[in-house]
């Protein structure tokens, strides 16, 4: 009975935390009532490249090039889960536009770095953050950073538990003959918000970020920083 007793409160715990996660938020504070309200969905355009539609991971696999996927699926969503970063099979270059859906963890007792961590990197190399970093001063590893490179214009988050979405205008860097003649160029759309314009990518690879070639064709690479974070909605419009 004893052994009994001590597992149910082991579920009790763990069901609170989970509804913690992606409970009930009411008691948060926030600026405005909007900030609780969830983006509207954007179906891909036509001639988009789906990568994620809420039913399959057979586009991915896992960072190491081998492994399948494994992060789970939760009522249409991808969830991270440990055991490693996952990265798109197809890989891209040039001119495009990433859309995608995301929300993050509620995990107030957590600070920093430490709160519904994860990211984005543009074939492979170059990360945008995301974290749970509503209501704070934007600051160089906040949400909407180019991690190492930018600052977003303004902190366009909304609440944890809430859906967002980026679009990222990406232009990959020009080579000829082996050297670098143009940077790569991002612009950065948050929930609707501009918060980076045309911005110069001045590194090969970010934190983290898959150091290859940076004249190669690459994935789309979503981090597993140990928080399950969710993603929905992932497509690509090649310019």
């Amino acid at each position: 009975m004893q052994r009994l007793i001590h597992a149910g409160l082991i579920w009790l715990a763990l069901a609170a935390t989970a509804w913690a996660q992606y409970g009930d938020i009411s008691d948060l504070k926030v600026a405005k009532p909007e900030d609780k309200e969830h983006v509207k969905s954007t179906p891909p355009p036509d001639g988009a490249v789906v990568l994620f539609d809420g039913k399959s991971l057979d586009g991915w696999i896992h960072r190491d090039g081998k492994k399948p996927a494994h992060w789970k699926i939760v009522d249409g969503a991808m969830q991270v889960e440990k055991g490693g970063d996952i990265i798109s099979k197809e890989k891209f270059d040039g001119h495009f536009v990433l859309h995608l859906e995301f929300r993050v963890p509620y995990e107030p007792q957590a600070k920093g770095q430490g709160r519904g961590n994860s990211g984005v990197y543009v074939q492979g190399r170059y990360e945008v953050q995301i974290l749970d970093s509503y209501g704070l001063k934007p600051g160089m590893g906040d949400c909407g950073a180019i991690y190492g490179i930018a600052v977003p214009k303004v902190n366009a988050c909304k609440a944890p538990t809430v859906w967002q979405s980026y679009d990222i205008e990406f232009a990959a860097p020009k080579f000829e003959n082996g050297k670098k003649v143009a940077a790569g160029r991002m612009t950065v759309i948050h929930n609707g918000i501009k918060i980076h314009d045309n911005v110069e990518i001045t590194k090969d690879v970010t934190t983290s970020g898959i150091a290859s070639d940076p004249s190669t064709p690459g994935p789309i690479l979503l981090q597993d920083h140990g928080h399950p974070v969710q993603y929905r909605n992932i497509w690509i419009v090649k310019k």
